[in-house]
């Protein structure tokens, strides 16, 4: 587990997002980043990344040679 960086969480929740600190310490480090909006979640699908993700799982028909579920 990487270490949390207090210092910067805290001047983000109380300065930043205007949080009391009763309320910064209630919420967990999850709550904080989304409410930051730093989730974490991917971007938007580009054309690069639909290339990625089509590459890593290709379509198959059933039945054929390239099927793997039989």
């Amino acid at each position: 587990m990487s270490a949390l960086d207090w210092p910067a969480l805290m001047r983000l929740g109380l300065r930043e997002l205007h949080l009391r600190p009763r309320d910064f310490w209630a919420l967990t480090p999850v709550e904080l980043m989304i409410m930051a909006g730093l989730e974490g979640t991917p971007g938007p699908l580009t054309r690069a990344r639909l290339n990625e993700l089509a590459a890593r799982y290709p379509d198959t028909v059933k039945g054929t040679q390239h099927d793997q579920s039989e």
